[in-house]
């Protein structure tokens, strides 16, 4: 499927042909408040009432707000969420909001996509945090 982009611009989303949610956030982006209730909204109504792992592709996000952040921490069609970033920064985020939100499914932080593919699809179980 083709990604479909989210209101206010910042991301895409797309439910691939693996069963995957796909929520990937434009370079160099502030996520706010608003930026995360589109988002949501979006996942909700592409899963269609399912529960999907979601893979959110947040490599070179600027930030997070703390309004963002708990917006991410309330319940969504998401069943497992693998958060991919690349850099130290990317790291930093993925941590602040694990260690201070209580994510609303099991999610962790990767830097391999093909390691956070296979955690969302159920192969990986076990694979640390920071994988």
């Amino acid at each position: 499927m083709t990604a479909q982009p989210i209101g206010g611009g910042k991301a895409t989303l797309a439910l691939l042909p693996n069963g995957i949610l796909h929520l990937a956030w434009d370079r160099d982006c502030t996520i706010t408040a608003e930026d995360a209730e589109s988002a949501m909204a979006a996942v909700n109504g592409l899963a269609g009432g399912e529960g999907h792992p979601m893979l959110v592709d947040m490599e070179t996000t600027r930030t997070v707000t703390r309004g963002a952040r708990a917006v991410f921490a309330i319940p969504c069609a998401a069943s497992r969420i693998a958060l991919l970033g690349s850099s130290p920064v990317d790291r930093m985020i993925a941590n602040f909001f694990l260690g201070v939100n209580s994510p609303p499914c099991p999610t962790r932080f990767f830097t391999s996509r093909h390691l956070a593919v296979a955690w969302l699809q159920g192969e990986a179980h076990e694979h640390p945090a920071s994988a």
